[in-house]
């Protein structure tokens, strides 16, 4: 018998009203200005589309996006840190864009803090281009800091 670890497989369902203390959490443990819990239930309340990806476990990983007049806009997308590395984060984006596509969406923005390397790299690989920046928009540390715009052709 061999002890070969293998990462628990992950399921997209919708996002309910239940879910949002797991995601709460998991929006604390992931960035020094995280999200209310007001804040994913009003976009809840408002018919943004929330999703969540989950395991035997729990809830993995989560986001929320607005659809409108053919266009997408990905507002939060996080993975669990304990889950990082593991294609989770890849998996949710796939879903995410697969779920716009069928809501006709045909163009994607979103933006990401100018820090976040590994969303950044992610967003990249998968086919977005940086189309703008968006100064001082994101809350920091040290005051405020740059997003950069990405959009990518569904």
């Amino acid at each position: 018998m061999s002890a070969v670890y293998s990462h628990p497989v992950a399921a997209c369902r919708r996002m309910t009203k239940q879910d949002l203390p797991a995601i709460v959490r998991i929006e604390q443990r992931s960035y020094q200005f995280p999200w209310t819990g007001n804040i994913f239930l009003d976009c809840l309340r408002h018919g943004y589309s929330g999703w969540v990806l989950e395991t035997n476990l729990g809830i993995i990983g989560y986001g929320v996006m607005s659809l409108m007049v053919r266009e997408c806009h990905l507002l939060n997308l996080c993975v669990d840190p304990d889950y990082r590395g593991q294609g989770k984060g890849r998996q949710l984006l796939e879903e995410m864009l697969g779920i716009a596509r069928t809501q006709e969406a045909d163009t994607v923005f979103l933006e990401v803090r100018i820090s976040n390397f590994h969303a950044l790299s992610l967003y990249l690989s998968e086919g977005f281009n940086e189309i703008g920046t968006r100064r001082n928009y994101y809350p920091s540390p040290m005051g405020r800091e740059d997003a950069v715009i990405l959009a990518r052709k569904l």
